[in-house]
């Protein structure tokens, strides 16, 4: 539900705000995470479900920047073992103070 014709009116006011975009680039690891770990709602109960909600994210943005040529998504690979080991050391030992 919208006010009537407030966009006509706030489009003819500002024409500037009304702006087109050729590009968007997503990182992704700003999506997969929220989706599969969301704090307002219960975790997707298997993987059907996070591409589900991942997707739906993804359309969501599409529909609101409406890119005219290139939709660019960056996924970072698994973390390496050591970044993870060194992460693991760090959490234990801020538990332990």
């Amino acid at each position: 539900m919208g006010v009537p014709a407030f966009f006509r009116w706030l489009s003819r006011k500002y024409p500037s705000i009304i702006v087109e975009f050729d590009n968007l680039y997503l990182d992704m690891n700003g999506i997969i995470h929220p989706c599969t770990h969301p704090e307002d709602k219960p975790a997707p109960k298997n993987e059907d479900e996070m591409m589900v909600a991942i997707f739906e994210y993804i359309d969501r943005l599409f529909n609101i920047v409406r890119p005219r040529r290139v939709l660019y998504m960056a996924i970072d690979g698994v973390a390496p073992r050591a970044k993870m080991n060194q992460q693991r050391s760090r959490r234990f030992r801020l538990c332990l103070r």
